[in-house]
């Protein structure tokens, strides 16, 4: 008999997204509200099992519960918690105001934790897909729009296109090595390895880069941000790129230590991509759901400068990114869901003209924002740049960090031009006001992490450390 108590968390998900789907089924109106208030009250009763709960290895090693698992889970949901939270006014607006959305959202969030805490590429297969098939459906949730069903169209097809890399790559592994646990393939992939492991090793990787949105494996990503309804593309940002990231730490960090060479090859390649064509191809954007599907591809490209480094001061760099990242794109997905107008939501940086003569706050915090994603101290932003290169240099990889910063250069035009339209142009016509008041606390909460962050950096410093420190 398994030992469960490490997978408490995930039975609670799991149970509990059960529940709310048959609260949802059996209620005779369609209404989200309190079916989201129950997915908000269930990531919350998961979160205090993940803090508290039991850590060990169950299911044959195929299942870990660890320190890093831990960090990861609570940063899964908040960043779930926040997107589902500050939705609630959006969606309702728009007429999506259906039952079924928060259980995507909640069964999505079980697909992550079993991501995270996969200890073998059966077990991290599963849960990539139980997290896929409900983004998929949470991509077209948007029914009569072309662009919705368009975006979860691609996103479906292009998803079973990366399955399938990833699970060739999974079975060549297995084939050559003998074992899909990460401790075994650990112990008998080392030194010089044969040519059929490089590529199991490169199909692997590929699988899991498209769901980061890494190059070259990003072309779904500004087509389902722009499509998908603006409350589910905040969600596509923040909670699957952490859990995304996540998993492919853990996997090179546990699996493939001995082959360390391999694999930082091909993730220096993806990081050098990543942070190029997400610099200058956000350039010529005009929608800004469309500019921050690029921005996300280049905040993935700095993540993976920090794991490029292969040490333990790489990944709490990364973890570092992660809760700031986490944070700045929550805020700026807030700003984007109050740019309403009666006739509905807009989405061009145009209609954010003069914004600082209508709405002098909001102006204000999306400036800060934008300043902090282009790294500009002492906003968080900056510190999250500074820990990745910092961890690139002393792993002696200079290029790849000259690199980063080039880009982030570069990926500041964009940021910055944002702020000249909403500072320097003519005014257009003011947003809704006052704004929703799910959106202005969650912009509320976000803004202050990202301005006080350098007062006191020490809990999320420290527990990054302790996090990184269990897979080393």
């Amino acid at each position: 008999m398994p030992d469960i108590a490490p997978v408490l968390p995930e039975i609670i998900l799991a149970v509990g997204a059960m529940a709310l789907l048959m609260f949802g089924v059996f209620r005779k109106e369609d209404d989200a509200g309190p079916v989201a208030i129950g997915g908000i009250v269930l990531f919350a009763i998961t979160g205090f099992a993940v803090v508290t709960g039991d850590t060990g290895v169950t299911f044959g090693d195929s299942f870990i519960a660890d320190g890093f698992s831990t960090f990861i889970k609570v940063l899964v949901l908040i960043g779930a918690a926040a997107t589902l939270f500050m939705g609630l006014s959006s969606m309702k607006a728009d007429n999506l105001n259906r039952f079924e959305y928060p259980v995507l959202l909640v069964l999505a969030t079980l697909g992550m934790f079993m991501m995270v805490s996969a200890n073998g590429l059966i077990a991290l297969y599963i849960g990539i897909e139980l997290q896929s098939l409900a983004l998929y459906v949470v991509a077209a949730f948007k029914r009569d729009s072309l662009r919705s069903s368009e975006a979860g169209l691609k996103y479906f097809v292009l998803g079973a296109l990366s399955s399938g890399m990833l699970l060739y790559g999974a079975s060549l592994l297995y084939g050559f090595a003998g074992t899909v646990t990460y401790a075994g393939l650990g112990e008998v992939l080392q030194g010089d390895v044969s040519i059929g492991v490089i590529f199991g090793l490169v199909f692997f990787l590929a699988g899991i880069a498209f769901k980061m949105s890494a190059v070259p494996f990003h072309m779904w990503t500004p087509d389902v941000y722009e499509g998908a309804p603006t409350p589910a593309t905040a969600f596509f940002a923040a909670a699957p790129k952490v859990a995304a990231v996540a998993m492919l730490v853990r996997a090179v960090t546990e699996a493939f230590p001995g082959v360390m060479a391999e694999w930082q090859q091909i993730v220096f390649f993806m990081a050098v991509a990543s942070t190029l064509l997400g610099a200058f191809a956000a350039i010529g954007q005009s929608n800004i759901k469309r500019l921050m599907a690029y921005s996300s591809i280049a905040n993935v490209g700095f993540i993976l400068i920090g794991l490029a480094a292969g040490t333990k001061q790489g990944v709490e760099g990364v973890l570092i990114y992660l809760v700031i990242y986490l944070a700045m794109t929550i805020g700026t997905f807030a700003c984007i869901l109050a740019m309403r107008r009666a006739e509905g939501p807009v989405e061009n940086i145009e209609d954010l003209a003069g914004l600082s003569r209508n709405q002098p706050m909001l102006a204000f915090v999306m400036a800060m924002l934008m300043f902090s994603l282009a790294g500009i101290p002492p906003l968080a932003g900056f510190f999250a740049k500074y820990y990745v290169f910092l961890a690139a240099i002393e792993a002696g990889l200079y290029a790849l960090a000259i690199i980063g910063v080039l880009a982030s250069v570069v990926g500041a035009y964009y940021y910055l031009r944002i702020i000249k339209v909403m500072y320097f142009d003519e005014p257009a016509a003011p947003f809704e006001q006052p704004m929703a008041r799910d959106v202005r606390l969650v912009l509320t909460l976000s803004s202050l992490f990202v301005l006080l962050f350098f007062v006191f950096p020490a809990p999320v410093l420290d527990s990054a450390a302790a996090a990184a420190g269990a897979l080393f």
